[in-house]
């Protein structure tokens, strides 16, 4: 483990309420029911470190359910507490809107703007798989520079150039010190310990590759009784990493605005004679999953699913895809 320096959370804090003066800073908060990302204030006693999976995945920084592309804002900003799986989920977004041919413009400029603090999973949600798809439950990948809490300190390794110069302003004005062999022990058996519990958990779960071959070589038996709940409401798309189709949206004075699809949605695929390959349910909701574990495979080379188990946690219809994929992994 990369164990750069130590810092007490008490300066972490006070170092939060400094560069706030600077740039928009973003920390998870407890509010009582569940964590989600709140703009920082010096009142936030409840930021929570190293849980897993914020209610709102990083793409919404990215990637607003609705804004107008041709004036968005492109404020400078620092995000804190990113679990790993929403940072391998940039991994297709950026292959995606950064593409050498045609990069957008917008989604560019809010990835240079955007400082990415990722932190480790110290505990698990009965839906996190992440394990099962090769993303660790602590980050690897994307962030400039990350933190795990451990005895009342936090580590802090540095991961890119951006993030050693914000690094650098801490160590300027805050007591740090080189973390002992106890504490980085320490810090790698909670790594241990929640990858372990992960791998327990969905030990029946196929791994990505096999998902797909196994959505693939489905019939239509499994996909309509699974889906007899759905509502269409799209929340699966919503709140996933990696889910970006939109529409694009011409205004008065010129105003173009993008928003948030999902083929959820009844009439994603109407065309103008009225025909509509998705029009079936069933058909919609394996549609996603066809795009997710096949389809996005053979256009990039990033997966299209981290295991954050948010569309499961979100369903109205109660519906879980690891059931559905183990079910299948292992029929009765």
């Amino acid at each position: 483990m990369e164990g750069d320096f130590l810092v007490s959370a008490s300066d972490w804090h006070l170092f939060l309420a400094e560069i706030s003066h600077e740039m928009n800073v973003y920390v998870p908060v407890d509010n009582g029911v569940h964590t989600e990302y709140s703009l920082f204030r010096n009142n936030d006693l409840q930021i929570r470190y190293n849980k897993p999976a914020p209610v709102s995945p990083l793409k919404i920084f990215f990637l607003p359910v609705k804004e107008n592309v041709l004036n968005a804002t492109h404020a400078k900003r620092m995000i804190v507490g990113i679990p790993a799986c929403d940072l391998k989920g940039l991994d297709l977004l950026d292959e995606i809107y950064l593409d050498e041919k045609f990069p957008d413009p917008v989604y560019e400029k809010n990835r240079e703007n955007t400082i990415l603090v990722g932190t480790d999973c110290h505990d698990i949600r009965d839906t996190c798989h992440c394990t099962t798809y090769n993303v660790e439950p602590y980050p690897t990948v994307n962030a400039d520079f990350t933190l795990a809490s451990v005895n009342g300190k936090l580590i802090v390794s540095v991961k890119s150039a951006r993030g050693n110069t914000v690094t650098d302003l801490l160590k300027k004005h805050f007591p740090v010190s080189e973390p002992g062999k106890d504490v980085l022990s320490e810090a790698v058996a909670l790594r241990s310990a929640v990858r372990d519990r992960l791998e327990t958990q969905n030990r029946n779960l196929p791994d990505y590759t096999q998902t797909g071959d196994l959505i693939s070589k489905s019939g239509d038996e499994i996909w309509e009784r699974y889906a007899a709940t759905c509502v269409s409401c799209g929340a699966c798309a919503a709140i996933c990493p990696t889910c970006t189709c939109f529409l694009l949206i011409d205004r008065p004075g010129f105003g173009k605005i993008r928003q948030m699809d999902t083929c959820q949605y009844p009439g994603f695929e109407r065309i103008a004679a009225g025909e509509d390959p998705l029009r079936k349910k069933a058909v919609r909701f394996r549609n996603r999953y066809m795009c997710k574990y096949v389809w996005k495979s053979e256009k990039f080379h990033a997966q299209a699913c981290t295991g954050c188990g948010r569309c499961i946690d979100g369903c109205i219809g109660s519906i879980s895809k690891n059931k559905i994929f183990t079910e299948m992994h292992n029929p009765s």
